[in-house]
Parts: C-alpha cells; sequence; structure tokens
C-alpha cells in the first residue's frame, strides 16, 4: 500500500475494496487522476482509494498518469538531537528539492539542504521512506517523488534561509519544539518526523 497526497488528503494505492464514509474508490487501471485531484481539493472527501491487481505493481502504474518531478531532501539532527526546519509557505517543512543534471539522489539531497539552509558538513546516515505528493505548476499538476535522508552535522553556524526559493525561516527545533511544529505541517512531513 502507498499513500500519494494531494494537499494533506491521501491517495491510497491499495489492491484492497473498502467501503468508508470520506472515501471513494476507483480502479487505478481506468481512472481520471485529473477528476480524483479536483474531488479531493473541492469536496469533504477524506481520501480516495485507487484500486489494482497487483500490489507490486501499483505505484509503477500509479506514476505513469502524470508526469514526475524527483526530489531529495533530509531530516538533519545536530549534536544536540534538534531537527533542522524551514519555514516556507506558512507552513514548517524539511529542506529539500530537485535533482539536477546527472547527479546522485544522494548529492541532490546534501546539496539542497546546504542551499537552503546554509548548513555544512553533512553526513547521511541512512535512507527513509520515499514521499509523493501531487502539485500544480504552470497549470499542470506532477507527481514529485522525494527521496529522504536522515543526516547528522557538527555544524554550529548562522542559519541562512534562501529566500528566493520563499524560504523565511530556518531553525533547529527541539523533539517538544518539532511536534509543535507538525501542527503546521504537511502529512508527508509529519510521516518521516514522528
Amino acid at each position: 500500500m502507498h499513500h500519494v497526497f494531494v494537499n494533506d488528503k491521501p491517495i491510497v494505492l491499495t489492491t484492497e475494496v473498502k467501503k468508508e464514509d470520506g472515501f471513494k474508490n476507483y480502479l487505478l487501471a481506468t481512472v481520471n487522476i485529473g477528476k480524483v485531484i479536483r474531488e479531493l481539493n473541492s469536496t469533504s472527501l477524506k481520501a480516495v482509494r485507487l484500486i489494482g491487481y497487483k500490489e507490486g505493481k501499483l505505484l509503477h502504474k500509479f506514476l505513469k498518469l502524470l508526469p514526475n518531478v524527483v526530489a531529495g531532501g533530509g531530516k538533519v539532527y545536530n549534536e544536540k538531537g534538534e531537527i533542522l526546519f524551514i519555514y516556507r509557505n506558512n507552513k514548517w517543512d524539511l529542506p529539500k528539492g530537485k535533482t539536477e543534471g546527472k547527479e546522485t539522489i544522494e548529492t541532490t539531497a546534501i546539496r539542497e539542504v546546504e542551499e537552503e539552509t546554509g548548513v555544512t558538513g553533512l553526513e547521511i546516515t541512512k535512507p527513509l521512506k520515499t514521499t509523493y505528493h501531487i502539485f500544480k505548476r504552470n497549470g499542470k499538476h506532477k507527481i514529485k517523488i522525494t527521496y529522504w535522508f536522515e543526516m547528522k552535522t557538527i555544524f554550529n553556524g548562522a542559519l541562512y534561509p534562501q529566500e528566493n526559493e520563499g524560504i523565511t525561516k530556518v531553525e533547529w527545533l527541539t523533539p517538544k519544539e518539532s511536534e509543535k511544529a507538525l501542527e503546521n505541517s504537511y502529512a508527508n512531513i509529519r510521516i518521516l518526523v514522528d
């Protein structure tokens, strides 16, 4: 089972048909993805299930429905155990961005964290869950596939928000402050930090 978010509402890719209030089921093979996105954005639906036949092929089939944008990002810890957050579009988020050229996804993740926050000396400690969300640019919907990595650093210098990317704040947050920040964040980020 996979979750692809439209804002904070999930499209659940599954092989199971269930009837629940606030959910709608569609066949993945014949779905009109534009209609599903409109319904999630304009109705009280809580989620949509796209039903397929083979668990192993659900995500592959879904990713063919819209253009894909590949990104890398980091959940960065400092020596005090604080997590690096950015504030963009009036929400707390983790630093991430699109791949450039032929760089590896790990290189993308480190470069984006550095560019968006000013933090250097990053070391990847392990891969985290990959997240998926649908966004709209220039009137067209796309799926952002973000490969996340847990990172650590001993950096303790000044933080610099990348303002030309709409980032207004960069902060190290304690576990308690992170909990509070997640109340004003995205479902994908809550999955990574909880």
